[in-house]
């Protein structure tokens, strides 16, 4: 659970700190968008090493498959860009892969 919670987390800072630096360069919003954008995806990076697992590889694999699920609601919810059905099947199958990479048995 506290592995779901971590990519949670890094994948809302990764998000919402490349989004504020997106709305400083693309929308003209002030320079200290840009900034804290900067900071958040800083911290994006520290909440990454707080997972148990031993591998830097496999982490950040498998956080991709949560990434890309994220930034699906993410697009959904502050952009309003429903969706549609393999968006949703796409996120799903991403997901999948990465509980396999995560939790798959190993030798």
């Amino acid at each position: 659970m506290q592995a779901i919670l971590l990519f949670l987390l890094a994948g809302l800072f990764e998000i919402g700190g490349g989004y504020l630096v997106w709305l400083w360069l693309r929308e003209g919003k002030p320079l200290y968008w840009g900034i804290f954008g900067g900071i958040v995806l800083a911290l994006y990076g520290v909440v990454d090493t707080l997972q148990s697992f031993p591998s830097f590889g496999r982490v950040y694999a498998a956080y991709g498959g949560v990434f890309i699920v994220l930034s699906v609601l993410w697009g959904w919810v502050i952009d309003k860009k429903t969706p549609d059905l393999y968006d949703w099947i796409g996120a799903v199958i991403c997901l999948f892969g990465a509980a396999i990479m995560l939790w798959g048995p190993r030798n």
